[in-house]
């Protein structure tokens, strides 16, 4: 089965800060996490589709404002209209505490996020054949 991976990097600005010392709330890392799944089905079905449910989710360390986070998923398993996604967050860049600007390029990744999920494509907007397992 062709594996498909899709991946996007953005900065936590501070207007996505919601509690005290700039942290994230963990619905950002969700969020991203859908815009990997549409450009997951764009690719391999050529629409949207729509996202169907979370089968788990793990926040594993605290997001700040001012972090790079780098989301990424790929598709694990297809059905008629469903596809089974995975899908991973890691902070790569810190932003230094006390610091208003200071950043710091991190030697390894740490992930902030998992999740695993089922989006569908209705067979009617299905303009692509992706691979069947």
């Amino acid at each position: 089965m062709a594996m498909y991976e899709a991946r996007i990097r953005l900065r936590i600005a501070a207007g996505d800060a919601h509690y005290g010392g700039g942290l994230v709330d963990g619905a950002h890392m969700l969020k991203l996490f859908g815009d990997v799944a549409t450009e997951l089905l764009i690719y391999t079905d050529g629409d949207e589709g729509l996202f169907v449910a979370y089968d788990n989710v793990e926040f594993l360390s605290p997001v700040r404002a001012g972090d790079y986070i780098e989301a990424s998923g790929v598709i694990t398993g297809y059905g008629n209209t469903s596809r089974k996604m995975a899908f991973k967050a890691e902070r790569v860049i810190a932003a230094l505490p006390g610091s208003d600007s200071a950043a710091q390029i991190l030697e390894q990744p740490v992930t902030v996020c998992r999740a695993t999920g089922t989006c569908m494509v209705p067979k009617e907007k299905q303009r692509y054949s992706p691979p069947r397992r």
